[in-house]
């Protein structure tokens, strides 16, 4: 029997979970990283290779560790170095002296003989196509759930009158999601999960910022990479709206491969070519948060990216044009979460100040 293990990246862990071990494999699941996993990484990667990259590698060989012989993950297209990473963490992890399999999910209409042999190779339980589209559904439904309650997520605890109430409940909430085993069990703990945490008790506060998130996906969805800044956010009375999702993103790129029209479309005149990663989408989106009336847009990137940096050069514009403050927060191993705070309040407070403002003189 295989032991697999695959990258953390928030909610998807259980899902993949659940997904491997119905296959019939043994699952190292990855712990959520830590300042150690970073270090681990930090320590065999390039130097100037991306946070995602380092972290990553750490949690490969905590998994190694652990007894794990096999690492699936997923690849990549267009200018953008994250194609090149099992590639180049598999050569470091054997030369440390680790024998495993690298199992890489390219975008499966480009690569359609491919995903379908490294899903025989996962296969152990050889379950048939029916079977296989019914756990898959399963899984689907269950990510949506986790996905729709951690947006909610970022609405109440802006105003919850507790501080932690609202995450106390989205954890309780999540526990409920991942122990129903069917899909109408998965769909009715998803309902209730999201009545439960409406029913956080919340305080009307004029002061309510809005703060749209968008960058490159590992950092935006893993908030061990991005130290935590939707709960600090959260704590400073500012609602989130984050760009990217889990199941956004499988349908934006794995299903309908070069998806995300509309945004690419809001894109087009600053930047209408595809750059690699997500630094379009990063154009696209400010564009679309600023029609939508978001106070102010944080862009999230892992420091030396590429993409965001073209990103970034472009976004000063956007920001002038469309009358949306942006700020621009590149992470790598050196960032700390006080560093982090002390930015995010000043911004919060600018907008806060902003919004105050513009509502006096209306």
């Amino acid at each position: 029997m295989r032991k697999v293990t695959f990258p953390h990246m928030g909610v998807s862990v259980h899902p993949l979970t659940v997904l491997l071990q119905e296959l019939g494999n043994e699952v190292i699941v990855p712990a959520e990283p830590t300042a150690g996993t970073l270090n681990l990484g930090t320590k065999y990667a390039p130097e100037f290779a991306c946070l995602p990259l380092k972290i990553t590698l750490g949690t490969y060989l905590e998994g190694l560790k652990r007894g794990a012989d096999t690492i699936v993950t997923s690849g990549g297209v267009g200018p953008c170095r994250a194609g090149y990473y099992s590639s180049l963490q598999k050569r470091i992890l054997e030369s440390l002296g680790y024998s495993f399999d690298m199992i890489v999910f390219e975008p499966p209409r480009s690569h359609f003989r491919q995903t379908v042999t490294n899903i025989k190779q996962l296969n152990a339980a050889r379950l048939s196509i029916a079977s296989l589209g019914y756990l898959v559904y399963r899984v689907w439904l269950e990510l949506l759930a986790l996905d729709r309650l951690e947006a909610k997520l970022h609405q109440v605890r802006a105003r919850e009158i507790e501080t932690g109430e609202a995450e106390k409940r989205y954890r309780e909430g999540v526990a409920a999601i991942q122990s129903a085993t069917s899909p109408r069990a998965i769909k009715e703990a998803g309902k209730e999960a999201l009545r439960f945490l409406e029913a956080t008790p919340q305080m009307d506060r004029p002061e309510i910022v809005k703060v749209g998130i968008v960058g490159e996906i590992y950092v935006l969805l893993e908030p061990a990479a991005n130290l935590y800044i939707e709960r600090i956010l959260g704590e400073l009375h500012a609602e989130v709206r984050r760009s990217m999702s889990v199941t956004g993103w499988t349908m934006d790129n794995a299903v309908v491969e070069g998806g995300g029209f509309d945004v690419k479309k809001a894109a087009a005149l600053y930047l209408p070519e595809m750059v690699g990663g997500h630094g379009q989408d990063s154009v696209g989106h400010t564009i679309l948060y600023a029609k939508e009336g978001v106070d102010g847009v944080i862009q999230l990137a892992p420091f030396t990216c590429i993409p965001e940096i073209v990103a970034k050069g472009i976004l000063p514009k956007v920001s002038e044009d469309y009358g949306i403050p942006v700020l621009s927060i590149f992470l790598d191993e050196q960032t700390g979460q006080a560093g982090l705070r002390t930015r995010l309040e000043a911004f919060v407070d600018m907008l806060r100040t902003k919004k105050l403002r513009k509502r006096a003189v209306a």
